[in-house]
C-alpha cells in the first residue's frame, strides 16, 4: 500500500526510537509492547556509546508524584492492582495517571476472570463482566473531550471502549493513539482486531511511519492476502530487519495460512533455532506437525515446552494438538479448557475444542466452542467452517449454507470452502449454484482432488452425460497427474462411466480401453470384463488397442477432440 518510509535508509535512528518506547512502555507496564519493541531492537546492530537516547524529559508534576508511582509501580508489578491505584490516587502527572486508571482496568480484568474460573465451566459465558468498565470510560471520556489524554492514555480509553462493544468509537480512538504515539505496537495491535475488511482499512488515516508497514504486513496476513503480506515482509527483511524473530514467525504463520506446509515447518525449524526458548506462536507449528501427522516431534516439542513452562496458553494448545493426534480426544479437550482458563479469549483454543467435540460427536458443545471463537475473531475462517460441518451433521443444510458462506467469504480461494459451500446448494436442490461451486473449487486448485467428482456425480443426476464424461475425463488426468491413482478409490467410478458413455456414443476404442482399466480395480472388475464382452459382441472386427493402455486420456487422441469439447465456462461465477 504505502510505500516503506524513507527511515529505512536511517537504522540508527530507527533503533534509538525504538529504545526511547521500550522505556515508555515499561515504566507504564505494557510488557508485550516493550517485548515486541526490544526484539525489534535486538534484530538492529547495536548504537555506538554517543548514540544512546538519553532518558525521557522529567517534568515538575513527574518529581512531584515520584515516590508515589515508585511505589504503586511496585505493586504493580507484583500484580497489586487496587493497592497500586489507591497510592495513585489524586497524582497528576501523565504518567502517574496513566498507571492509575491501568491499574484499575487490570484489576477488574482479574476479578472478571478469576470469577469466570470459579463459577462457570468453559463453555459457559453467563454475564461476568469487567466491573471498572463503565467508570472509567466516563472518567477517560469527560479528559478526551478535554483534550487531556496522551498517547498511551488514548490507547487505554480505546481498549476500554472496546470491551463495552463500542467498536466505531473504539477504532477512532485507536487511530488517534496512534497519531499521539506512532510507535506504541499495542495500539495498533488493537486496531487491527477491529479492522473487518480491505475497505475498512484503506479508509483509516494512518501515520505516515515505518512502523505502519509493520501493521500492513500484519493485517494483510489477518485479512489472508498473503501474497500481499510475504511481499512487505520481504521489504522489511530488506530494509534491515533479516535477523528479525518476529517478522521470521509472522511469514512461518503466512505460510500456514495458505497451507504451505513445507514452507511454513522449515521457518518454524529457524525459529527454534534462533530461539529455542520461544513459546510465542508454538501452537500454530504444533498445527503444522499435527496436519503432518508427526507424532515424535510434536511429542519433543509438547515435552521441551512442559519444562519451559507448563501454564503457557501455547504449551497447553501443543499438548492438547499431541493427545488428539493420538486420538485421545477427552484429554485433548481437557488441555485446551485449561488454556482458556489461563486466557478465555485464546482463539486457537476455542476453535481446536470444537474441534474435539466434533470428534466426540457432541456436536452441542464443540457449536459453543466455534461460537465463542467467532466472538474472539469473526474473521476466523476455521470457526465458521466448523459451525457448518456441525450442522451438516444435524441434517440442518441452511445453517450449514450460512455457516460456509462466511467462511468461503473469509477464504474466497480455499477450495475446502467451495466444495462445502457446493454440497450444502446440492442438499438445497440449488443444481446451479452447486456446479458454479464446484467448478471454481476446482479452478482455484483442489486440495482434496473432489471438486470434479462431484461435479460429475451432479452432471450424471442431471442426465448431463456429455459434461458428465468431460468432469470424469478431468478428474483422471488431474489424479494421473499427482501420480496417486492407485490410491484413490473414486478412479473406477470414473472409468465405469466413461466406459459406459463412449460405448452408448459407439466410439469402441475408447470405451474398450476404459473397460480394461476398470479391470486394475476390484470394484469395478466386473462391470469392465461385463463392458469388454459387450464391446465384442457388436464391433464388426476387433482392433488390438495401443499399448498405452490410458492414451486416449492423455495425448492427441483424446476423446475430447473425437467428442465436440464441453463448454464449463457457464459454470465459472
Amino acid at each position: 500500500m504505502a510505500a516503506l518510509c524513507s527511515d529505512f535508509g536511517e537504522l540508527v535512528q530507527l533503533k534509538k526510537q525504538l529504545i526511547s518506547v521500550i522505556s515508555l512502555c515499561k515504566e507504564r507496564g505494557l510488557l508485550h509492547s516493550a517485548k515486541w519493541a526490544s526484539e525489534l531492537a535486538f534484530a538492529l546492530d547495536p548504537l555506538p556509546k554517543d548514540e544512546v537516547p538519553p532518558a525521557p524529559d522529567f517534568t515538575e508534576e513527574d518529581a512531584q508524584d515520584l515516590d508515589a508511582l515508585m511505589l504503586a509501580k511496585s505493586y504493580f508489578d507484583l500484580k497489586e492492582y487496587d493497592r497500586a491505584a489507591y497510592f495513585l490516587k489524586g497524582c497528576c502527572s501523565q504518567k502517574a495517571y496513566f498507571l492509575y486508571m491501568y491499574s484499575r482496568y487490570l484489576s477488574g480484568e482479574k476479578k472478571k476472570d478469576d470469577e469466570t474460573v470459579d463459577s462457570l465451566g468453559p463453555l459457559e459465558k453467563g454475564q461476568v463482566r469487567n466491573e471498572a468498565l463503565r467508570e472509567l470510560r466516563v472518567e477517560l471520556s469527560k479528559k478526551h473531550i478535554a483534550g487531556e489524554l496522551d498517547g498511551f492514555t488514548l490507547y487505554l480509553y480505546g481498549v476500554v471502549l472496546r470491551k463495552l462493544d463500542l467498536l466505531k468509537e473504539a477504532v477512532e480512538v485507536f487511530v488517534e493513539a496512534i497519531h499521539a504515539l506512532p510507535l506504541h505496537w499495542g495500539a495498533w495491535l488493537e486496531l487491527s482486531n477491529l479492522v473487518t475488511n480491505i475497505e475498512m482499512l484503506k479508509s483509516l488515516s494512518l501515520p505516515d511511519c515505518w512502523i505502519r508497514d509493520f501493521f500492513m504486513a500484519h493485517m494483510y496476513t489477518e485479512l489472508q492476502m498473503i501474497k500481499e503480506a510475504l511481499q512487505k515482509y520481504q521489504n522489511l527483511i530488506e530494509a534491515g530487519f533479516s535477523k528479525s524473530t518476529y517478522i521470521i514467525s509472522q511469514i512461518a504463520v503466512a505460510y500456514h495460512n495458505i497451507r504451505d506446509i513445507d514452507q511454513a515447518l522449515a521457518l518454524f525449524n529457524e525459529l527454534r533455532d534462533q530461539d529455542p526458548y520461544r513459546i510465542d506462536n508454538m501452537d500454530t507449528f504444533s498445527n503444522l506437525l499435527y496436519v503432518k501427522s508427526m507424532k515424535p516431534e510434536l511429542s519433543y516439542l509438547a515435552h521441551n515446552l512442559v519444562e519451559i513452562d507448563k501454564y503457557r496458553v501455547e504449551t497447553c494448545c501443543v499438548i492438547g494438538n499431541y493427545y488428539s493426534l493420538r486420538s485421545q480426544h477427552e484429554k485433548a479437550a481437557l488441555y485446551f479448557q485449561r488454556a482458556l482458563k489461563l486466557n478465555p479469549r485464546c482463539l486457537g483454543a476455542w476453535t481446536l475444542m470444537g474441534h474435539e467435540y466434533m470428534e466426540m460427536k457432541n456436536t452441542s458443545a464443540a457449536i459453543q466452542a466455534y461460537r465463542h471463537a467467532i466472538e474472539v475473531n469473526k474473521r476466523d475462517y476455521r470457526a465458521w467452517y466448523g459451525l457448518g460441518q456441525t450442522y451438516e451433521i444435524l441434517k440442518m443444510p441452511f445453517y450449514c449454507l450460512y455457516y460456509y458462506r462466511k467462511a468461503h467469504q473469509l477464504r474466497p480461494n480455499d477450495s475446502r470452502m467451495l466444495v462445502a459451500l457446493g454440497e450444502s446448494y446440492e442438499k438445497l436442490s440449488q443444481q446451479v449454484e452447486a456446479k458454479k461451486c464446484y467448478w471454481r473449487a476446482y479452478s482455484v486448485g483442489d486440495v482434496e482432488k473432489m471438486a470434479l467428482l462431484k461435479l460429475a456425480k451432479l452432471h450424471e443426476q442431471l442426465n448431463e452425460s456429455d459434461d458428465a464424461a468431460q468432469c470424469y475425463m478431468l478428474y483422471i488426468q488431474d489424479i494421473f497427474s499427482c501420480g496417486e491413482q492407485l490410491e484413490h478409490a473414486e478412479v473406477s467410478t470414473a472409468l465405469r462411466y466413461l466406459g459406459q458413455y463412449y460405448f452408448k456414443n459407439k466410439l469402441y476404442d475408447e470405451a474398450s480401453l476404459c473397460a480394461q482399466r476398470c479391470c486394475d480395480y476390484n470394484d469395478a472388475r466386473e462391470e469392465g470384463k461385463a463392458l469388454l464382452r459387450q464391446i465384442s459382441q457388436v464391433r464388426d472386427q476387433i482392433e488390438t488397442p495401443s499399448a498405452d493402455l490410458f492414451a486416449p486420456l492423455s495425448n492427441n487422441n483424446t476423446p475430447v477432440r473425437r467428442v465436440s469439447p464441453l463448454n464449463l465456462i457457464s459454470f465459472t461465477p
